[in-house]
């Protein structure tokens, strides 16, 4: 049985959507593939930040995409936080506002 895949809030999904077209289709594919392997997906494509919280890692050529996501009980997957990123480093406001999310989703 596959993952479900649900978003925090629809404006996580309207970022998403928002993306250039090739970082989108590169999105859709790796939430496929999370979809189906769950907690087996690794680098590249997902990469643990610790305290069960994840990152998907789509591409482009005009951008790379960024999705924070953790796990929920029940073969749930829910999509915290997604981005642009404009520098090599993840920026520590993107970071926090995932971990924010993640704590909300944790704790009520």
């Amino acid at each position: 049985m596959p993952y479900e895949i649900s978003y925090f809030h629809e404006r996580v999904l309207s970022e998403i959507r928002s993306w250039p077209v090739e970082v989108l289709a590169d999105y859709a594919r790796l939430v496929e593939l999370l979809a189906e392997h769950g907690p087996s997906l690794r680098l590249p494509h997902s990469r643990a930040f610790g305290d069960g919280l994840f990152e998907l890692r789509p591409r482009g050529r005009s951008g790379i995409g960024r999705a924070f996501y953790c796990f929920l009980v029940g073969k749930r997957v829910v999509v915290l936080h997604a981005f642009i990123k404009k520098s090599q480093q993840t920026p520590d406001a993107e970071l926090k506002l995932a971990r924010k999310r993640l704590k909300e989703l944790q704790h009520g």
